[in-house]
């Protein structure tokens, strides 16, 4: 019951890079905060799951914070209390990409997962319950959680969109093929652009990640398969924003 628990939330929140920017020739002002609220299902069970995204800048730098809560409920929540929380921290780049510094994924008590990006001296420094290991830092290497907002700055990908993915203890490359659809959803129909994960060896997971046209390229759908054949489905129910940042447009920095 409990990896059944942990499956169903790690489901949630991955995914993506360069991004279809919608509003970018309009100058689209990104608020300096955004809280998205989910439900995540797979078949009978169900969690919350809460993201926080903020904006600031510090010594002449675009940074960005990310945090993000997850949490069993029904009767889930009586045998699996513990939250998954996952972290992200990083600058905005002068061309619109996030650059993580920091990320973590905590399980309750268990030992994090964290990455730690060495952009200078291209290394990655990877800590789990195994021990640690350094790799080599590719340019377009994200984490969990800064994947899915890095699509609110960077302009349109072409057809395809390719990048490295850490979860804290893995670095993979990951591939998406890029599409359109119209997205049933609590808060109504919502214009998204579709990204499908190519699968391009065996053991890798299907992933399809949905983005709102219409609310800065935000992620309001992940639908991923797990590594026993679960299938965890993540819909947004709400979106909530703070003030707009003075000089950060979707699209690029102004």
């Amino acid at each position: 019951m409990r990896f059944l628990f942990l499956t169903l939330l790690s489901g949630a929140v991955f995914f993506a890079f360069p991004a279809f920017s919608a509003c970018a020739a309009c100058g689209t002002e990104v608020p300096s905060r955004v809280d998205i609220s989910y439900s995540v299902t797979s078949g009978s069970l169900e969690a919350d799951m809460n993201d926080t995204l903020k904006i600031t800048q510090e010594n002449g730098e675009r940074r960005y914070s990310l945090y993000s809560e997850g949490k069993a409920k029904g009767l889930l929540a009586l045998t699996q209390p513990d939250t998954l929380v996952r972290d992200s921290e990083g600058i905005i780049t002068t061309q619109g990409m996030l650059r993580p510094e920091r990320f973590s994924d905590q399980h309750g008590n268990k030992v994090p997962k964290v990455a730690i990006f060495d952009w200078g001296k291209k290394l990655i420094t990877l800590q789990h319950k195994r021990g640690e290991e350094q790799k080599v830092l590719p340019a377009d290497a994200q984490d969990k959680l800064s994947l899915l907002y890095s699509f609110m700055f960077t302009s349109a990908p072409g057809k395809m969109v390719n990048l490295h993915e850490t979860d804290g203890k893995h670095l993979e490359p990951v591939c998406y093929a890029v599409s359109k659809e119209t997205l049933d959803t609590p808060m109504g129909k919502l214009k998204t652009i579709v990204l499908t994960k190519q699968l391009g060896k065996e053991g890798d997971r299907d992933k399809k990640i949905w983005l709102a046209v219409d609310h800065h390229m935000l992620p309001v759908r992940v639908v991923a398969t797990e590594k026993i054949g679960i299938v965890t489905d993540q819909m947004v129910t709400k979106i909530s924003y703070g003030e707009s940042m003075n000089g950060i447009k979707q699209g690029r920095l102004q």
